[in-house]
Formats: C-alpha cells, structure tokens, sequence
C-alpha cells in the first residue's frame, strides 16, 4: 500500500460537498425556474432517453426524494475519497455511465431520475472492495457500510411501486463489478521491517540489545576495532583501539 494511502487532503471533503452542492442546485433550479428540466431522465428503450444516462443523477421528483438520497451520497462519496482517493473520480464517472446504461437497458418504461443509482455504485464497490482487499481498516468500512446501509439492498427488488429497482439494481452490479476490476488498487497492508525480504536480525540496532536467552541488555559492550600494522617480517605489532562515547561513528 502507498505511504498516501488513508491520508487526509481537502479533497476528501470539498469534492463530496460539491457534488451534493451541484446535486441541490439543480433541483433549486428545476423548482424555481424550470420544472421541465425533470423530464430529461432516463427513458428506457428510446434513443433519446440515453441523454438521461448523464442528467438523471442531477433530478429529483421532489425534495423528500432529494433529502433521502442527499445523506447517504454524502457519506458514502467522503468514505469513496478518502480510502479510494487515486481512483475516486474513475467510480464516480464510470458508475454513472455503467449503471444508467443497465437501467435505460432493463428498465420498464417511464422517466426514471435520482442520485440513488450513483449511491448503489458507491455502496456496492465499497463493501465488495473492502472484501476483496483484505485490508483490517477497508474490512471495517464495509462493514460499518453495510450496517448504515444495508436495508438498501432489498430495494433492487421490485418492493415498492414508484421507485426505480432497475437503477438499484444497476449500481449495485457496476459496484461489485468495479470492485473486481480495480485489481491494482487493490490496498496491502505495508511490511514492517522484519518484514522485509532482505531483513537481517543481525544487523538490526534494536535487536543487538538481546542476548541469545532473549534477555534485554540496556548498555551495549564498547565496539573494539582491531588493526593490523607491519610489514611481511616475522615481527607483527597489533593495536586495539575503543570507540568511546562521545566519538561520532
């Protein structure tokens, strides 16, 4: 994993809050200025209803609609750009595309509109994601996921007249799909030093200050360096030197 990896930046948070503020802004202007603007959803089966592939997560049909899906788009979105930073926008822009092209292509005929398809794209791939990783705090994310949100997943089901199970459903599969395909993103815990292919035990500072039992030895000996000096005679002068404490290394 990336030392960048789970590291905080603006990003995390201003990306979510436009997203949301952009969200709000059109339907202020659908309510205020021009409700027509709700038609240009997603109409399944027609030509022109593809346009609705990339406007539908903007329209709401009202601001109960709005409200319901504002909170979970927010926190899901904030999770998405912290854990996932390098990869947020490829999930976000590619999930539009992919779960609106599901639900133009299975959905049953009617306007369909509403951020929730892009919520079921970041629900999904976060959970499978974190499963997939096998990363300890991406684990806990799913988890912490599915406990706030795990109700949703009986509303790809058609359950309840009005709503837009295809859309539901849509994400949900780009999600996990996009879970799979993000091999390289895929988070590893970092390796600690002795986890290193080429750790030596001997050459490590903190390990030195143990004997072979195991006991912790506070002061360590004072290296001695022996050198050698002489010529080829017979006679040979050897000196041995200690480094005291206060001589640099």
């Amino acid at each position: 994993m990336s030392k960048q990896q789970f590291k905080f930046s603006n990003s995390v948070i201003i990306f979510p809050v436009l997203m949301l503020l952009s969200v709000w802004l059109v339907f202020w202007y659908q309510t205020t200025i021009n409700y027509g603007i709700k038609s240009y959803g997603i109409r399944p089966h027609k030509i022109e209803g593809l346009l609705g592939i990339v406007t539908s997560p903007f329209l709401h049909g009202d601001l109960n609609h709005l409200y319901n899906n504002s909170f979970p788009l927010l926190i899901l979105s904030l999770a998405l750009f912290y854990f996932y930073n390098k990869i947020a926008w490829k999930v976000i822009g590619f999930g539009v595309l992919l779960s609106g092209f599901l639900t133009w292509l299975i959905g049953s005929s009617g306007n369909h509109i509403g951020a929730s398809g892009l919520i079921y794209v970041l629900f999904s791939f976060i959970f499978f994601k974190g499963i997939f990783a096998k990363h300890y705090r991406l684990i806990a994310l799913s988890l912490v996921v599915i406990f706030l949100y795990g109700s949703m997943i009986w509303y790809v089901f058609p359950i309840k007249q009005g709503m837009s199970w295809e859309g539901h459903l849509g994400g949900l599969i780009t999600g996990l799909l996009f879970a799979s395909v993000f091999k390289n993103n895929v988070a590893k815990p970092e390796r600690y030093i002795w986890q290193q292919p080429d750790y030596n035990e001997d050459d490590d500072p903190f390990m030195k200050h143990f004997d072979e039992n195991g006991n912790f030895i506070e002061s360590l000996p004072e290296e001695e360096t022996e050198i050698e000096s002489g010529n080829d005679s017979e006679t040979k002068v050897n000196y041995i030197f200690k480094k005291s404490k206060d001589e640099s290394l």
